[in-house]
């Protein structure tokens, strides 16, 4: 895998496909790239140079373990873009990995094609449920990692994708986010996040997708970032937060729609 130094960080990043290039930005957990992108990165391979990179604290990156900020991280994706080669690139951020991908946008506005945002939201202090989800998972972590795996795994996935998946395939999604330093980290730094003054300065066309039965970032954070990103479309999918996990065809269809109008 390819490694890019960045204040501090060595970042990881697989690079697979031809094509136009498209960056995947995971969200929370230290299990990174591999696991969030794993079963839809393929599928955008077919027409797309894909790029997947590892965030501090997740995958194979390695930093000095310090608190995290979203225009760190943001400089990390900057950093891959340019070590690829690849810009301008479109560009797609999941969850924590949205917040991100916004302030690439803002603050490197010649390096985005088009911006796609996942289930993100712009200010944890504005939302008192999100505020307070954030929090549990803190305390959780702490207390019992195994209940911590739970609450990640019911409020990540809808009712009805979890009965139709059944006890085993459930009790397999539970080790997929342990509460490992690197995943505290993210968590720490979803606690903080505000990119309300970043997102007026977004030049990209941007498609926002919200999540309609989302129990980890609710919808009406994805309505509010379309609102407030200028002349962004969007798009909503009846799942819950890990949406291309419930539907991948529909995932794939709306974000290649997207790309290729």
């Amino acid at each position: 895998m390819p490694t890019v130094s960045v204040a501090g960080a060595r970042v990881r990043y697989e690079r697979t496909g031809s094509g136009p290039a498209l960056v995947l930005v995971h969200g929370t957990g230290s299990l990174g790239a591999a696991l969030t992108w794993g079963q839809v990165a393929p599928r955008f391979a077919g027409h797309h140079t894909v790029l997947t990179p590892d965030l501090s604290g997740s995958g194979e990156t390695t930093d000095e373990g310090g608190p995290l900020t979203v225009e760190g991280l943001a400089g990390q994706v900057i950093a891959v873009i340019e070590d690829a080669g690849t810009g301008p690139v479109d560009l797609l951020g999941f969850s924590m990995g949205a917040t991100v991908v916004c302030a690439v946008a803002a603050l490197r506005p010649d390096l985005v094609r088009r911006l796609i945002v996942v289930a993100g939201w712009a200010w944890t202090d504005g939302d008192e449920y999100l505020r307070n989800l954030l929090k549990t998972w803190e305390s959780l972590a702490a207390a019992d990692a195994g209940a911590f795996g739970r609450l990640v795994t019911i409020t990540g996935f809808s009712h009805g994708f979890l009965n139709a998946i059944g006890r085993a395939e459930v009790d397999a999604l539970i080790p997929n986010m342990p509460p490992t330093p690197g995943t505290l980290r993210h968590v720490d730094l979803d606690r903080r996040v505000d990119i309300r003054e970043l997102l007026p300065r977004i030049e990209a066309p941007t498609l926002v997708l919200g999540c309609a039965q989302d129990l980890t970032v609710p919808v009406a954070n994805s309505r509010a970032l379309h609102e407030a990103i200028p002349g962004s479309s969007y798009a909503e999918m009846d799942t819950g937060h890990v949406a291309f996990f419930e539907k991948p065809g529909e995932f794939v269809k709306i974000v290649g729609d997207f790309l290729t109008p």
